[in-house]
């Protein structure tokens, strides 16, 4: 994946750590999710580098911390520290109130404000000082996500030539979306400093292409094939592809099969006996089509009296952004609509929406997916959604149907064993959702097994593979 000699520098907003204070003292640990499983081993591997913000102020003795780390893992960390207005602007205010919304479509929750914008050039022009002052001339620097687009831009400026890449985990929009951002022309040339830009999805690749060749004159499309797209920006090439990020299928089921996992999906289902469960996991975001969820499950139980008494939703949020007062607003929607259909529902013994306003440990995460017959994911817009995923590399008896929102970037290659649906429509969700109910064993099997073997073919294990091998032929093509 790496020629001898040669270091992967990776670039994330986050590092990929945990610091607690532990009484007097501060305890460092390695942070949970998929880019960390995806690109530690490669990193290990070259003894690479991660820079990013260590998620703290200057109250925790950060360098000691990180140095301590980096020995017991095999690989070096490099902190760019924030103050907490830069938090509150870069992070809190531009990357989660204007890219985030925008590109997943949200156009009413965007919030357009120079001074955020001001805030999110400096905080990249800062992650570019740091990358420059590491990284070696025969360094892969590879920058991920919205928060630091402008990074591979600011890193030309301070002389770097190497090979850069950059993936982008969210959705692209459409040009006609993008037209509305006051900055768009900035960011796309920050974006045309990298060799190879990385996308979830075919028509995530197609809407910056084409947003690059609509809005910015000098730049031309001078090739388009089925894995990318080469375009001509001044004296440069660059390649634009769509590289569908995936999860570690194989870690996930041997973890699934566990003793201590095994026994929470037992108590699960015993506590919850006779019924058929369907499963929603989603952090508290507007993008995930909660309240739509509800009401499609609601009108699920008016469609098909056999699913009362017979069909739970079980529905945790996991807590996120409590501070923001959309997101309070959101809360509190859930909270009234889950109590308003338990009410009118509920029998002796029964619940129709059992809801969670928590995280889960992994245990428990993992038993949910195991115990569940039915998951239930429909995000109004969503990059990938590795939640799909997690979800079918646990059913270990290929007993899950997997209902999904076409606006995944996941239903791409879901989509064929999968339920897709319009989360937007209520009444055709609910079908789904009837459909699965009655789905007979054979066909849940089929569908799961042709879903869990391309998982296991297209694991994170090839996209870390493919997008490295890509930026490397890039450089030297």
């Amino acid at each position: 994946m790496m020629t001898s000699g040669q270091r992967l520098l990776v670039v994330s907003n986050r590092l990929p750590i945990v610091l607690r204070r532990d009484e007097d003292r501060w305890q460092v640990s390695a942070g949970a999710g998929g880019l960390v499983t995806a690109l530690a081993p490669v990193i290990k591997a070259n003894k690479g580098l991660w820079v990013g913000w260590p998620g703290c102020g200057d109250e925790a003795p950060v360098e000691p911390l990180l140095d301590q780390f980096g020995e017991a893992e095999g690989y070096q960390l490099a902190s760019v520290p924030l103050s907490q207005q830069e938090v509150d602007r870069f992070y809190l205010g531009f990357s989660n109130e204007t890219p985030w919304p925008l590109f997943h479509d949200m156009l009413g929750q965007c919030r357009f404000s120079t001074e955020n914008w001001r805030s999110y050039q400096q905080v990249n022009r800062r992650f570019a000082e740091v990358v420059a002052g590491r990284a070696d001339e025969n360094d892969l620097i590879w920058v991920q996500d919205y928060q630091l687009a402008l990074v591979g831009e600011e890193l030309r400026r301070l002389g770097v030539r190497q090979a850069l890449g950059y993936f982008l985990h969210i959705p692209f929009p459409s040009p006609d979306l993008l037209r509305r951002l006051p900055w768009k022309q900035e960011l796309l040339r920050g974006l045309l400093a990298y060799d190879l830009i990385g996308f979830q999805t075919l028509r995530d690749r197609r809407n910056f292409v084409n947003s690059a060749n609509m809005l910015l004159p000098e730049v031309e499309v001078i090739g388009r094939r089925r894995s990318h797209s080469l375009l001509r920006y001044g004296d440069r090439v660059i390649k634009a592809g769509h590289f569908p990020i995936s999860i570690d299928s194989r870690e996930f089921e041997n973890r699934a099969r566990t003793h201590e996992v095994d026994e929470a999906a037992w108590f699960l289902h015993e506590k919850l006996a006779g019924r058929q469960l369907i499963l929603g996991i989603d952090r508290l975001d507007y993008t995930k089509g909660l309240p739509q969820r509800f009401l499609a499950f609601e009108r699920a139980l008016e469609l098909d009296p056999a699913l009362v008494g017979h069909c739970s939703l079980l529905q945790v949020v996991v807590p996120s952004r409590t501070l923001v007062p959309e997101y309070r607003d959101l809360k509190e929607l859930l909270d009234r609509e889950s109590g308003r259909i338990n009410s009118r529902f509920s029998e002796a013994g029964w619940v129709p929406i059992h809801y969670h306003y928590r995280s889960l440990d992994p245990v428990q995460l993992l038993a949910h997916y195991r115990t569940c017959e039915i998951a239930l994911i429909t995000p109004l817009r969503d990059g990938m959604n590795l939640v799909a995923k997690e979800y079918c590399a646990c059913s270990l008896d290929n007993n899950g149907v997997l209902i999904l929102s076409e606006f995944a970037g996941a239903a791409d290659q879901m989509g064929n064993a999968a339920l897709l649906v319009n989360p937007y429509d209520v009444d055709g969700t609910a079908e789904a959702i009837c459909h699965a109910f009655h789905m007979p064993l054979e066909e849940r099997q089929q569908r799961m097994r042709r879903l869990r073997g391309d998982l296991r073919r297209n694991d994170v294990h090839r996209w870390v593979g493919q997008f490295l091998k890509a930026l490397r032929g890039h450089m030297h093509g």
